[in-house]
């Protein structure tokens, strides 16, 4: 064998090498042509090996028409694949145009030695040691040249336009551009040293490593399957998937590991055939199918939490079934209940906190309450009464739901009026102890500036609540303090507001304060019966008081004479 043949036999090995080596980096991700490309080039330059060592024209042609395989196809596809990597769609009737053209060419390669249009003639020589090819070329090789400067300059335009967008690799373009330059040259160069040793399967020989690197970048380029590779490699993460059906597709060995029944599924065969696995899996996918949020749920093996996350399954860009994603949330879990368990103890010291804050404001206020009532010698345990008939009141009001809801009462509301309840009377702190502490009736005087009380507790509660964050029992209780003695035909004071105009809140306390009043002992009068008691408050409904409260104060008079009845007799009992 030649030196020349064993020149073209080395570079036919290492383009085979190369070609083992795509195939150990294949991607699915990786183009058609990119593929095509490394199956021409060792087809081309076995071609050479074959011309070079045939003794025979028959076996010469034979070789020439290979190493035509790379001149024919493998310039086409490598501008294929030089717009697939610009990102640059062609459109597919020109692709096929461009196919179409070279095979027409190809054909006429074929049929060289028969007819003279790609050679007009052909022989071979013996030259020395060697049997040389000896062709004279034909019109449509000229052609084959064209087509060659055509592809080259559309490679080019391409990876000069692709430079300037953002989503391209320029190491790539880079990469793309040198072996696309050395292959055209070597169909264009001849050879080396005249008569001996062709160029071309060398710079076919270049193209390939400068490829290989190329498909190692693109590899790290592809974010989403890196992601799914890395992802998948740690063995944290599982795969299966189901058709639209729940056949069975497949599953990775991370999720067989979880699930080990899935050793009991076989691919295409119905997810049905493992019982355990049905019962598990089939709810959660029919519960996805039907509302899509519904797409997490977890599995407990052992000391481990599992995350499944259920998604579609795309093919060709349409829903082909399901996907489960399986995840170790063993750690997230067991923060969680850490988390958990220290929010549950948290929320129970701030709420005793917050019961310990609460009772002492509640305890701070009847105190208060308490501190006017002291100077009143008239009223004694007043506040106390009126706060708990409100409480009465309220109940009743609270168990019809339409009044509730037309009205817009909420539980919060009946809390603040009955804790606010006791500070009805706080403005009587402004008027003189010698009217506030008068045994007998006021004057007409003295009355005039008792009623001052109302409008001056409003004042006071102002002053004291400022800084409170609760403005809604902020605002209930200078209601309650300043309205309590408005009535409803606008004959009350202190501003003779009528009817709607007076805050719910003050018309259910002038119920309970007129109530106290009629049926309690004061140093101006006895304790009146509950019968007349009840007599004028009915006769005063609509008029004094508001009529739609009178149905919630008749069903309540049974507790509230009750309520009395209690307190006389523990009153008698301490006398």
């Amino acid at each position: 064998m030649s030196g020349i043949a064993i020149y073209y036999l080395v570079l036919f090995l290492i383009s085979v090498l190369c070609t083992c080596i795509y195939a150990f980096l294949w991607h699915k991700h990786f183009s058609v042509n990119f593929t095509l490309i490394f199956t021409i080039v060792p087809l081309a330059n076995l071609g050479y090996v074959v011309r070079e060592t045939s003794e025979t024209l028959e076996g010469a042609l034979f070789g020439q028409k290979l190493t035509y395989l790379g001149g024919c196809f493998l310039i086409l596809f490598i501008t294929f694949y030089v717009f697939d990597m610009c990102k640059i769609s062609l459109p597919k009737y020109l692709m096929a145009g461009m196919i179409l053209i070279d095979m027409l060419l190809y054909l006429f390669v074929l049929d060289i030695g028969r007819d003279h249009l790609f050679y007009r003639s052909v022989r071979l020589e013996k030259v020395g040691e060697r049997f040389v090819l000896i062709k004279e070329y034909g019109p449509l090789h000229s052609l084959f040249h064209v087509l060659l400067i055509v592809y080259l300059l559309m490679g080019i335009v391409a990876m000069i336009y692709a430079f300037r967008k953002k989503d391209v690799s320029r190491r790539i373009l880079w990469l793309l551009l040198v072996p696309e330059g050395i292959t055209v040259f070597g169909f264009f160069g001849g050879k080396l040293i005249p008569g001996s040793v062709e160029v071309t399967p060398l710079g076919y020989v270049f193209a390939e490593i400068m490829y290989l690197l190329v498909a190692h970048f693109i590899c790290l380029y592809d974010v989403a399957d890196m992601a799914i590779d890395s992802i998948t490699e740690t063995g944290d993460t599982g795969f299966i998937s189901f058709d639209r059906h729940l056949i069975y597709l497949g599953s990775d060995d991370t999720a067989k590991e979880i699930f080990e029944d899935l050793a009991l599924l076989t691919i295409d065969r119905p997810l049905d055939r493992s019982e355990k696995l049905t019962e598990l899996f089939r709810p959660w996918i029919e519960a996805f199918s039907e509302d899509p949020t519904k797409d997490k749920y977890y599995y407990k093996k052992g000391e481990n939490v599992y995350l499944v996350d259920i998604n579609d399954l795309y093919h060709n860009g349409n829903i082909a079934g399901f996907q489960l994603v399986i995840s170790d949330d063993t750690k997230n879990q067991k923060y969680i209940e850490l988390l958990d368990n220290y929010n549950a103890r948290l929320a129970e010291e701030v709420k005793k906190k917050t019961a310990d804050i609460v009772t002492m404001h509640n305890n701070l206020i009847r105190s208060m309450a308490k501190l006017v009532e002291s100077r009143d010698n008239s009223t004694g345990g007043h506040i106390i009464r009126t706060s708990d008939v409100v409480e009465l009141l309220m109940d009743e009001i609270m168990a019809d739901r339409e009044f509730v809801k037309k009205n817009g009462i909420t539980e919060e509301f009946r809390k603040n009026l009955i804790k606010a309840a006791p500070l009805h009377d706080i403005g009587k702190i402004a008027v003189d102890d010698e009217i506030l502490r008068k045994p007998g009736r006021f004057t007409e005087d003295e009355f005039e500036k008792m009623k001052q009380h109302a409008p001056e507790g409003a004042k006071v509660l102002k002053a004291i609540l400022a800084d409170t964050k609760d403005e809604t029992f902020k605002k209930l209780a200078e209601n309650v303090a300043h309205y309590h003695h408005e009535r409803m035909d606008g004959s009350g004071y202190p501003e003779g507001l009528k009817a709607g105009e007076i805050p719910l809140e003050a018309r259910i306390m002038a119920i309970a304060d007129v109530y106290d009043a009629l049926v309690s002992k004061r140093v101006y009068k006895e304790s009146m019966p509950f019968d007349k008691a009840d007599e004028i408050m009915m006769e005063s409904m609509g008029k004094h008081f508001d009529k739609n409260l009178e149905r919630f104060y008749v069903s309540a008079r049974p507790k509230m004479e009750e309520y009395y009845r209690e307190r006389a007799e523990s009153n008698s009992m301490e006398t």
